[in-house]
């Protein structure tokens, strides 16, 4: 079988850390993951030389045709949010997205799916810097600010930088499942999956003191998903006010204390789920859900697909 082909697009001014991201989760060989990994390459969309940030020059093949045969095609961060990508590339892109490839954005890239037209009707994301300026150009597209990445299905969307590598681990998680994502996270040194937005990362001043006390408060609940947890009482485990706790859970994540430990329990149900022999009532007990119920009612809205259905792709 064909295996999936990820295309990287090269342009000059290139946003260095967004492309070497790309090249990093997908150019490598992995085959200590045990499944048929991607095939990688990179595609200018212009002859060289290819400036990139820091005086580095890259040196890729000009090949256009390239993108008629990619599987997924990856945007670094776009050389200006104020230039209009080349009309040809435009045209390749949606012609790529009519035969049903995969498009993905990382921070001001998301200008070129914009151009495009690709993101009309749709949520998008991308820098929190940027956010307004696309949201003024742009009106018929749902600007989310604080999203870290915005999937949806054949198009998806990061925010700035850093958040790229959410996105695109969120790709291998989407097609190899939890464990092989799992295991290439662990190989780039960064979690498997963060949780929150974007407003976690914009400047807001937090006393020290919180700052720890809800860093500790995280890590214990992680080592401890199935007890009973209440807004009241991890608020006491962590030594702050019920009040303070919601607070400050959303100046860090993005939602509620409560929001984030369904997501972290969906995130351990799905890795579980990969073990064939767990029945589901064991993993609901394990992972602090009250019942089966609730944990389908939570793993479809977060996951968008039933238990049985992950567990029948990635199982084993």
């Amino acid at each position: 079988m064909k295996k999936h082909l990820v295309v990287a697009l090269a342009y000059d001014r290139l946003c260095t850390f967004e492309f070497g991201c790309t090249v990093e989760l997908f150019a490598l060989e992995r085959p200590e993951l045990g499944v048929d990994w991607y095939d990688f390459a990179v595609c200018a969309i212009e002859p060289g030389p290819i400036r990139a940030a820091g005086g580095i020059t890259v040196q890729a093949p000009y090949q256009p045709a390239l993108l008629e045969q990619a599987d997924t095609i990856v945007i670094p961060g776009w050389r200006d949010a104020d230039e209009l990508p080349p009309p040809a590339l435009l045209a390749q892109l949606v012609a790529a997205q009519r035969r049903g490839a995969r498009l993905c954005s990382i921070c001001s890239g998301v200008f070129v799916l914009a151009a495009a037209g690709l993101l009309d009707g749709l949520r998008a994301t991308t820098h929190w810097r940027y956010a307004g300026q696309l949201a003024q150009r742009y009106p018929q597209i749902q600007v989310q600010p604080d999203a870290l990445y915005v999937d949806n299905g054949q198009i998806i969307t990061a925010a700035g930088s850093a958040a790229g590598l959410d996105m695109l681990l969120h790709l291998v998680r989407r097609d190899y499942g939890a464990r092989v994502g799992n295991q290439v996270a662990q190989r780039l040194v960064v979690a498997p999956h963060r949780e929150g937005g974007q407003a976690q990362f914009v400047p807001r001043p937090m006393p020290p003191g919180e700052a720890g006390r809800l860093a500790r408060l995280m890590d214990w609940l992680r080592s401890h998903p199935a007890l009973p947890h209440t807004v009241a009482s991890m608020a006491e485990q962590a030594a702050m006010s019920p009040r303070t706790l919601q607070r400050q859970f959303q100046q860090a994540t993005g939602m509620g204390p409560q929001e984030w430990l369904i997501r972290e329990r969906v995130a351990l149900v799905k890795d579980m789920l990969e073990a064939p022999a767990v029945p589901l009532a064991q993993i609901a007990e394990r992972s602090g859900f009250a019942s089966e119920q609730s944990l389908r009612h939570h793993f479809r809205r977060l996951v968008a697909t039933s238990p049985g259905a992950y567990r029948k792709r990635f199982a084993g």
